[in-house]
């Protein structure tokens, strides 16, 4: 995912679909400069992890094997 787009999911009102390695997440901050955005799984709000933009989708996708850590 682009920054300019995780930029405006983030400042949106409205809740937008956007997935995590197939996890549900939600988008707190975006660091464009760092290429980064701070995020959590929607089930658990207390999970907040910084994460590369590039492993952002919009949308939900297929989980991978690659786990929330």
């Amino acid at each position: 995912m682009n920054a300019q787009r995780a930029k405006e999911i983030a400042e949106s009102p409205e809740m937008v679909d956007v997935s995590y390695y197939g996890v549900p997440v939600y988008i707190q901050h975006v660091n464009a400069g760092a290429g980064t955005a701070r995020i959590f799984p929607l089930d658990k709000p207390g999970e907040e992890q910084t994460v590369p933009l590039d492993t952002l989708t919009e949308g939900f996708e297929t989980e991978t094997d690659l786990p929330f850590v």
